[in-house]
C-alpha cells in the first residue's frame, strides 16, 4: 500500500503532490497558526481542542460545542473506495495534515484492514445515487492554474505553478485529491463546500459550475486513477461496518445526512491524565492525531488553565485564525498577505495600488462596516469590489456564529452622528455634494464608479456605496485621512489638519463638506450626476492653483501621478517606485478612457522622460536594479515584487495649500516626504523637489534621478540631455557621481543622513 509521500504523477497531479506538507510532518495543519496570528501557547491550545473536535468525546474540555467533521451520507458517489478503506485505514498517510486522528493504530495489521474494509462498505450502502459526470480534461490555456492561484485557494493551499517548490508551511496539501475524489464528486463538492463541510473549514469560493469543472480538472491532472472495487462481503460486512462505525464513536464527529453527531462521552476533563490517551508520546487504544511536540504543549496549556469562554476580543482572535482570515485579512499588528503569497493578489486596476488587490484590514472593521453590510458580505457574498480577484469566502452559519456580534462589540466607539440636513439646507448641501465630487471641484469620480455609472478614469469602487455600508463616524475619520487608515493609499487628504482645500465650495467649512458629501450618498438613485462623469474633454487645463490628476501613463507607469501648475511647469510622479519620471512645459495632460479601465493620461507637451525605475536604494548596486518591463507578448508583470524587494513602499500623499501635493514614502527604515513645486516667476523655468528624511538612527541611502547620457558640469550640477539638475544646499550631505558612459550613464546621489529630521533639494530645469 502506498501514500502521497510514495506515489508519483506527472502534470498537475505531480505538483500537488509537492503541496502536500505531510512529507514532511504529518501532524494537523491549522492554517491560521502558521500566519502572523495573535493567540497565545494557551489559547493556540484552546484552538487547537476546537478544531481536533476534543469536545465530541470530552465532557469539559471546550466551553464551545464541538465542530461538525464532514456529512459522510453521499461518500460513495463522491469520493474512490480504494481511498476511503486505506484513509480509515492510516489518515495521515493517504492525507497528510488532516484532523481526523488514527482510530485503529494499536490494533495488528489484518485487523485494521477488515474494520477499515467493513466501515468502507457501510459508508457506501447508505448512498445509492450514481456518481456525478467527470469533467472534461483541463484545458491548455491557462484558465485553471489562473483561477486557481487568483481566487483566494493560495491562502490555505500552497502555489502549484512552480514544480520545484516548496511546500509552503501551514499549507492544507493536496496530494491526495487525486487519488480521493471520483472527478465529478470533486466538481460537486467545489460548487458547495458547506453541504459536506458545514464547519466551513473548506469555504464556498462562489464557484460557477463551469468553474469548478475548470478547477476539478486542474487539481486532478491528466492521470486520474481508477475508482476501485467496493469492498465484498454483502450485509455482513455492511452490518459490521456500522457496528464498527458507532463502536469507535465516529458519529461523535461526522454527521449521516439527517442524523447529526451523536456526542459520545469518554472521561470528562477534570480526570484526564495530560500525559496518557491522545496527548501520550504513542498514543496505542486512543485516537492518535500525529500532534507535534508543540501542539501537545499548547494543549496541555489550554487544559492547566482550565478552559473558559473566551472575552469578546480573544473570542474574534480565535475565530479569525481558526478560519485563516488573517491569511488575507491585516487586523492590528496580526494578519495580512505574507511577502510570498503578494504577488498571486491581482486586479483588473492595477492604478488603483495595492487597496484594489490586497483584501481590506479588519482593523475596527466593527465600528466601520454597519451590521447589515457586514451581515451581507459574511452571510450573503456581498462585494462591492468586483476588480479585486481574490474572493472572499462564505463560510457559512456554524463557521461565523457569533463573530459578527463580537467585532461590533469590540470595535465599538462613541456614537456619531452628521447634523440633520433639513428644509433649504437640503438644496445647498446636495449642490455643494455635486460640485465636490464632480470635476470641478475633488474630482472624486475620476477615480470612483459613481451611481451605477462608470468612472471615466479608473474604476474604483461604487462611491454611492458609503451611507449604504458604513458607519458615518468611520466615514468622517476616514475622509479626514485615509491613509491613516490604509497606508499606502492613493486617494489624497483633501482636508489637511482640518482645512478645506476647495475654499469657495460650502464656504470652505470642512465639516459641511464631509456631511454634505454623506447626505449625498444618503439620496441613492436620486442623487444628481457630477460634473465630469459624462466626459466631454479630453484636456485637462490648470487654473489657478496646481492640478493633480492619477492614472496610468506610459510617463509614469501603471500608478502614475501627473501634476500641473500655473504658469506651465509640469511633473509627472511614478508612484510604484518613488520616481520623478517626466517633466515638461506648456499645456498639461490629456486624458483618454480607451484603456482596461483606467484613465490613462498623456502630457500635452512633449515631455523630457526620466528614469522610472526604483528612486532610492539602501545599499547601492551595479547596474542599477531596472523595473521589469512588460510587452504585447508578455503583458503580466514578471517581478511584481520589484519596489517591496528593493526597500520601496508608497505611503500615500495628501494635498496641501495651492493645491501641491506631498507624496509620502519609504526607503527601508528612511520616511521619505517629497513636495515640488515651481521656482518663483510668472513662467518658472525650474522645478524645486525637497525631500525631508526622517531616520532613528544615521544612515546612507542612494538616489538615482537621471539616467543616459549624464555629463557633469561642476559637481553640485548635471545634464542629461535637454535637463539640467542642481543639487541644494541642505541639512543632509550629499555628493553625486556620474557612473557609467553614453546610454548606459546615470547620476548616483548619495544622501548621508543624521538621526531625526534633515531635508535635501533638486532643481530641475528643462529646455525651453
Amino acid at each position: 500500500m502506498t501514500s502521497p509521500c510514495q506515489t508519483k504523477r506527472s502534470g498537475i497531479g505531480a505538483l500537488a503532490l509537492l503541496a502536500g506538507i505531510g512529507c514532511l510532518d504529518a501532524s494537523p495543519v491549522i492554517p491560521g497558526l502558521h500566519a502572523k496570528h495573535p493567540l497565545e501557547e494557551a489559547q493556540k491550545g484552546a484552538l487547537l481542542i476546537g478544531e481536533l473536535r476534543c469536545a465530541a468525546c470530552h465532557e469539559g474540555v471546550s466551553p464551545a460545542a464541538p465542530l461538525s467533521a464532514p456529512d459522510l451520507s453521499n461518500a460513495g458517489s463522491r469520493l474512490n473506495p480504494d481511498f476511503i478503506k486505506n484513509f480509515i485505514e492510516n489518515p495521515s498517510a493517504h492525507d497528510p495534515g488532516t484532523a481526523m486522528p488514527n482510530v485503529l493504530g494499536g490494533r495488528p495489521e489484518a485487523e485494521r484492514k477488515e474494520i477499515a474494509a467493513s466501515i468502507t462498505a457501510y459508508l457506501l450502502s447508505l448512498d445509492d445515487s450514481a456518481p456525478a459526470p467527470a469533467p472534461g480534461p483541463a484545458p491548455e490555456d491557462g484558465s485553471g492554474p489562473e483561477l486557481y492561484h487568483e481566487a483566494g485557494c493560495i491562502a490555505c493551499h500552497s502555489p502549484l505553478d512552480k514544480i520545484d517548490a516548496e511546500p509552503r508551511a501551514g499549507a492544507v496539501g493536496l496530494g491526495h485529491i487525486a487519488a480521493k475524489y471520483r472527478p465529478g464528486g470533486l466538481v460537486d463538492f467545489l460548487q458547495d463546500p458547506l453541504k459536506v463541510r458545514p464547519d466551513g473549514r473548506m469555504p464556498d469560493m462562489k464557484l460557477s459550475r463551469p468553474e469548478a469543472e475548470l478547477l476539478a480538472a486542474f487539481l486532478i491532472g491528466k492521470d486520474t486513477p481508477k475508482p476501485g472495487k467496493s469492498p465484498e462481503g454483502g450485509a455482513d460486512r455492511i452490518a459490521a461496518g456500522k457496528k464498527a462505525f458507532g463502536e469507535l464513536r465516529c458519529n461523535s464527529c461526522h454527521g449521516l445526512g439527517e442524523n447529526k453527531p451523536a456526542l459520545a462521552s469518554a472521561k470528562p476533563f477534570p480526570s484526564l491524565d495530560l500525559n496518557a490517551g491522545c496527548l501520550s508520546e504513542k498514543p496505542r487504544i486512543a485516537p492518535d492525531y500525529q500532534l507535534n511536540d508543540d501542539q501537545k504543549s499548547a494543549i496541555r496549556k489550554a487544559l492547566a488553565t482550565k478552559p473558559a469562554k473566551p472575552e469578546p476580543a480573544d473570542a474574534v482572535k480565535l475565530r479569525l485564525t481558526a478560519l485563516n482570515c488573517i491569511s488575507c485579512h491585516q487586523r492590528d499588528d496580526y494578519g495580512g498577505v505574507s511577502p510570498d503569497l503578494d504577488s498571486y493578489f491581482h486586479s483588473t486596476e492595477e492604478a488603483l495600488g495595492n487597496e484594489a488587490r490586497i483584501p481590506p484590514t479588519l482593523t475596527d472593521v466593527g465600528w466601520k462596516l454597519r451590521p447589515e453590510w457586514m451581515n451581507k458580505v459574511l452571510y450573503e457574498a456581498g462585494r462591492v469590489r468586483p476588480y479585486m480577484k481574490t474572493r472572499m469566502p462564505q463560510y457559512g452559519t456554524e463557521a461565523l456564529e457569533g463573530l459578527p456580534g463580537h467585532l461590533f462589540g469590540v470595535d465599538q466607539r462613541e456614537a456619531f452622528h452628521f447634523p440633520p440636513v433639513e428644509g433649504d439646507v437640503q438644496k445647498t448641501m446636495r449642490e455643494g455634494a455635486t460640485m465636490l465630487l464632480g470635476d470641478k471641484g475633488l474630482n472624486c469620480i475620476a477615480c470612483h464608479n459613481y451611481n451605477g455609472n462608470d468612472s471615466p478614469g479608473m474604476k474604483g469602487l461604487d462611491i454611492m456605496t458609503s451611507y449604504q455600508r458604513l458607519n458615518p463616524g468611520w466615514f468622517d475619520q476616514f475622509m479626514r485621512n485615509p491613509a491613516k487608515f490604509r497606508p499606502g493609499i492613493i486617494m489624497p487628504s483633501f482636508w489637511p489638519d482640518g482645512k478645506a482645500l476647495q475654499t469657495e465650495i460650502l464656504a470652505g467649512d470642512a465639516d459641511a463638506q464631509i456631511a454634505a458629501l454623506w447626505y449625498n450618498f444618503s439620496l441613492g438613485r436620486s442623487a444628481r450626476d457630477p460634473s465630469g462623469l459624462r466626459v466631454e474633454e479630453p484636456e485637462i487645463t490648470v487654473g489657478g492653483t496646481a492640478v493633480t490628476y492619477r492614472g496610468r501613463s506610459t510617463v509614469a507607469g501603471y500608478r502614475g501621478i501627473a501634476v500641473g501648475f500655473p504658469g506651465g511647469m509640469n511633473y509627472a510622479f511614478n508612484a510604484q517606485t518613488g520616481a520623478l519620471s517626466a517633466i515638461w512645459t506648456g499645456k498639461f495632460v490629456k486624458v483618454g478612457w480607451t484603456g482596461q479601465g483606467s484613465g490613462n493620461f498623456t502630457p500635452a507637451q512633449p515631455a523630457i522622460q526620466l528614469p522610472q525605475d526604483v528612486a532610492f536604494l539602501q545599499e547601492p548596486t551595479d547596474p542599477w536594479p531596472l523595473a521589469p518591463q512588460r510587452t504585447k507578448e508578455n503583458p503580466v508583470n514578471p517581478d511584481p515584487l520589484y519596489p517591496r524587494q528593493h526597500g520601496y513602499a508608497f505611503r500615500g500623499y495628501s494635498i496641501g495649500e495651492h493645491g501641491i501635493p506631498t507624496f509620502r514614502y519609504e526607503c527601508g527604515d528612511v520616511a521619505i516626504e517629497e513636495t515640488s513645486f515651481p521656482t518663483v516667476g510668472s513662467k518658472p523655468t525650474s522645478l524645486r523637489r525637497t525631500f525631508s528624511f526622517t531616520t532613528e538612527s544615521a544612515a546612507t541611502i542612494h538616489l538615482r534621478p537621471l539616467a543616459g547620457d549624464v555629463s557633469k558640469v561642476s559637481d553640485t550640477s548635471f545634464k542629461a540631455g535637454k535637463i539640467s539638475l542642481s543639487i541644494l544646499a541642505g541639512t543632509a550631505k550629499a555628493n553625486a557621481a556620474v557612473r557609467g558612459a553614453g546610454e548606459a550613464g546615470e547620476l548616483i546621489i548619495t544622501i548621508s543622513l543624521p538621526a531625526g529630521s534633515s531635508t535635501l533639494s533638486l532643481d530641475y530645469a528643462p529646455e525651453p
